[in-house]
C-alpha cells in the first residue's frame, strides 16, 4: 500500500510541475475578475467599497477548486452591473494571512462574506455556488434591503410558494414602524425575503382591510401566514425567526425543504429526529401523535424533525442505526447526549417525550455489541462497557482508543494512546 500511496503522490507532483506548461499564452494572459487580495491590501481595498464579496478559501480545497471557475464567471457578469459588484479573494492558508481569516472567524472553506459600507458590515453569503446563482443573488443583495410591491401580480411573483417572505403593510413609507421595519430587513436580508406595500389587497392571503402597519410573514407550512403588529426591532426579529421554523420540519428529498432542515440543525434547541417510512401502514397516525407532541414541546427547548427513511441514511450511518428499528426517535442534545425510542407506536410518542422531559430515559450509547468472551490479556472496550470497565473498576491501566477513516481510498487507522491513573486523569497521550 506504501508503494502505491508514494506512485500517487509522484504523479500529483510530476503534474504539478508540468500542467502550467501546458497553459496557452492565450489563456493566460486573460483578464481576472476576481480581485487577489492579502494582509498588505485587504483593509485598504475593502474601505472603498461600499459592497463588496470576499472569498477565504484555501488552495488545497475540493470545494474552492469548484467554485473557482463560476466564482471567475460571476465575477465578469458583474462588472458590467450598474453599480459594479467587486468579487475578491482571499488565500487564507497563507501563514501572513491567518490573522485575516481569523478576524472574519473563517472556520472552513470556501467561506465567502459580503461585506457592506467600507467593510463595517459583514454578512455571510448564503447563495447559490454556480455563476447564475452567485449572480442573481448578489444583484438582490446589493439592491435596497426590501422591495416595493406595486401590484398583485408583483406580489405573488415576490411571495412565491415555497420560501418566507416578509411584508410590511403601512399607511405612508416613513415613521418609526417603517424605519424599524426597514432596519430588520437589513439586518436579515442574507437569510429572507423583504418587502413592503401600501395596499393590503395586493397580497394573496390575509385580511386585505388592514392598513398598516403591520408586519404579514408568508411561509410554506402550517398556517401559511401570520401577523405581527409590534415594531420594536428586537421584538420584531424574534417574531421572524420563530415563525419561520416550522413545527415539525420535514426532511426528504424535496429541495426547498432544504432550508428549513438547515435551519433545524442550526438552532440551539435539542433536536428530536422521528425516523420512518412515509408510505408505511400507519406512518400517518404516527406523524399525526408526532406533531400534536410538537406543538405542546415546541417553546421548551425542543425542535421537531421527521425523515423519511430513504432520505436519511447518512444520519442512520451517523447514529449507527437499523432500518429495523424504524419508526424510531432519536433526541440530540448540543452536549452530545443522545436517547433513542426504536419500534414505536403513535401511542408511545407522548408518553416517552414526558419521560424524556421529566429527565426518565438514560442516554443512549452508540456502540458495537459487548463481546461474549473477554479475558484475553488485552480487553476490548466498546461503548456499552466503556463505564463498568474503565470508570467503575477501580483500576489503572492503559487506553487505546482508535477509529477507521478512509482516505482518498485507503483504510487507515489513527489511534491515541492514553494513560490513566486510578482516578481516571489522563497522565499522558500520544497520537
Amino acid at each position: 500500500m506504501a508503494g502505491t500511496v508514494s506512485t500517487c503522490f509522484f504523479f500529483v507532483f510530476l503534474l504539478s510541475l508540468l500542467l502550467p506548461f501546458q497553459i496557452s499564452a492565450e489563456e493566460s494572459s486573460e483578464k481576472e475578475f476576481v480581485l487577489t487580495l492579502d494582509h498588505s491590501n485587504f483593509h485598504d481595498t475593502v474601505s472603498k467599497h461600499d459592497f463588496i464579496v470576499v472569498e477565504f478559501y484555501a488552495p488545497w480545497c475540493g470545494h474552492c477548486k469548484k467554485l473557482a471557475p463560476e466564482y471567475e464567471k460571476a465575477a465578469s457578469i458583474l462588472s458590467s452591473h450598474d453599480p459594479p459588484i467587486v468579487l475578491a479573494k482571499v488565500d487564507a492558508n497563507e501563514e501572513k494571512n491567518k490573522d485575516l481569516a481569523s478576524q472574519y472567524d473563517v472556520k472552513g472553506f470556501p467561506t465567502i462574506n459580503i461585506l457592506r459600507n467600507g467593510g463595517k458590515n459583514v454578512q455571510e453569503y448564503k447563495g447559490p455556488r454556480e455563476a447564475d446563482g452567485i449572480v442573481d443573488y448578489l444583484k438582490k443583495q446589493s439592491g435596497p434591503a426590501s422591495t416595493e410591491i406595486k401590484s398583485a401580480d408583483e406580489a405573488t411573483a415576490f411571495i412565491g410558494e415555497n420560501k418566507v417572505a416578509i411584508v410590511g403593510v403601512f399607511p405612508k413609507f416613513s415613521g418609526e414602524e417603517f424605519d424599524n421595519f426597514s432596519a430588520l430587513a437589513e439586518k436579515l436580508r442574507s437569510d429572507y425575503d423583504f418587502g413592503h406595500t401600501l395596499n393590503a389587497k395586493l397580497l394573496p392571503r390575509g385580511e386585505s382591510s388592514v392598513s398598516g402597519p403591520v408586519v404579514r410573514l408568508f411561509k410554506p407550512f402550517d398556517e401559511l401566514f401570520v401577523d405581527f403588529q409590534d415594531f420594536n426591532v428586537e421584538a420584531l426579529e424574534k417574531f421572524v425567526e420563530e415563525s419561520s421554523t416550522p413545527v415539525v420540519t420535514v426532511f426528504n428529498n424535496e429541495p426547498s425543504n432544504h432550508p428549513f432542515v438547515v435551519k433545524f440543525f442550526n438552532s440551539p434547541n435539542a433536536k428530536a429526529m422521528l425516523f420512518i417510512n412515509f408510505t408505511a401502514e400507519g406512518a400517518e397516525a404516527i406523524k399525526s401523535k408526532y406533531r400534536e407532541a410538537a406543538e405542546q414541546y415546541k417553546q421548551q427547548g425542543v425542535s421537531f424533525l421527521v425523515g423519511d427513511v430513504e432520505s436519511s441514511q447518512g444520519a442512520f450511518q451517523y447514529f449507527g442505526l437499523k432500518e429495523e428499528q424504524v419508526p424510531l426517535i432519536i433526541i440530540q442534545h448540543n452536549d452530545g447526549k443522545k436517547f433513542f425510542k426504536p419500534n414505536l407506536e403513535a401511542d408511545h410518542i407522548p408518553t416517552w417525550l414526558k419521560a424524556y422531559k421529566d429527565g426518565h430515559v438514560a442516554p443512549f450509547v452508540k456502540s458495537e455489541p459487548i463481546p461474549e468472551t473477554n479475558d484475553e490479556p488485552v480487553k476490548v472496550v466498546v461503548g456499552a462497557s466503556l463505564e463498568d470497565i474503565v470508570f467503575k473498576s477501580g483500576k489503572n491501566g492503559m487506553y487505546f482508543f482508535f477509529y477507521l477513516v478512509l482516505f482518498h481510498g485507503y483504510q487507515m487507522d489513527f489511534g491515541i494512546h492514553c494513560a490513566l491513573n486510578k482516578k481516571y486523569h489522563i497522565i499522558g497521550c500520544k497520537l
